[in-house]
């Protein structure tokens, strides 16, 4: 394993012990250093692993099974706590090691703000690419309190990066008026809709790589409480689910699941629905 810096004190259910051989690698990143609400997500990557164990490995919706995939768990990116820009400059490190290496990654956070750096070593191997974008809030702020980099400008900065019309926005149903001003005008914003929407894009993005960014909050906290800054009124774990599985119709080449909130999923129904959607992605895209 390429990647400096990384704990692999404990892993997914069934990942095996060969870097080299494994299709998909997955990475914890537990940083939550400019979250607004409620802090924690950090111990989000641990706990999806947790529970994992608790899922089957066959998914009966696709009729796969993870014994199918070679995967490995490279644990979880050792970062200095409260560095904000050099925990980005070594996520963007670590993301680029797992391109470079010809793998499928997943990344397990964190707040969102660790998909920055993410979504700028994907855009580095592919140029043009497309950001598919699950979650209950906009993130297009041109900064939170004058951070620039902050949780709530993550989808800002991939704007400046990308260009927003890259950008295609599901399920969004919070953010100041300047930022959905912003969202109509520059990128595919797709306010409290979903399925009939995704349904439209994916054959419009024919064969261009497209990496997925999945804030949890995009589920409505009832089915996904445990979650930094939860916004009722969103969709169902079954139709995120749907989410995932209709974007195996896409050519996604990364993946990235943010903001599971441990200490406020007692019932650790959010983790568990974070591990179903790790399992349901590495099947459907690989």
């Amino acid at each position: 394993m390429s990647i400096k810096y990384a704990d692999r004190s404990f892993g997914f259910m069934g990942s095996g012990d060969d870097f080299s051989e494994a299709k998909i690698a997955l990475l914890g990143i537990p940083m939550d250093f400019t979250v607004s609400f409620r802090p924690g997500s950090r111990m989000g990557p641990r706990q999806i692993r947790n529970v994992s164990v608790g899922l089957e490995e066959y998914s009966c919706y696709l009729d796969r099974d993870l014994a199918e995939i070679k995967y490995f768990d490279c644990g979880d990116l050792v970062l200095p706590f409260g560095n904000v820009e050099l925990s980005l400059k070594i996520i963007e490190e670590a993301a680029r090691d797992l391109f470079r290496e010809g793998k499928f990654p997943i990344f397990m956070g964190g707040e969102h703000l660790v998909s920055y750096p993410l979504i700028k070593a994907a855009f580095e191997k592919y140029p043009d690419l497309a950001l598919i974008h699950f979650d209950a809030h906009a993130d297009l702020r041109l900064d939170y309190i004058g951070e620039k980099n902050s949780h709530a400008t993550v989808m800002r900065r991939a704007a400046e990066l990308l260009g927003g019309k890259n950008i295609y926005q599901f399920g969004i149903r919070s953010g100041d008026a300047a930022e959905i001003a912003y969202g109509k005008e520059h990128t595919h914003l797709f306010l409290d809709q979903l399925i009939v929407p995704l349904q439209e894009v994916i054959p419009k993005l024919g064969e261009r790589p497209v990496y997925v960014t999945l804030d949890i909050d995009v589920v409505d906290p009832a089915y996904a409480p445990g979650t930094g800054t939860p916004e009722p009124g969103g969709c169902s774990a079954r139709e995120i689910i749907q989410c995932i599985h209709m974007l195996g119709a896409a050519k996604v080449i990364g993946f990235d699941l943010v903001e599971v909130l441990p200490t406020h999923d007692l019932s650790e129904r959010t983790a568990l629905l974070a591990a179903k959607l790790i399992r349901e992605a590495m099947l459907t895209f690989c």
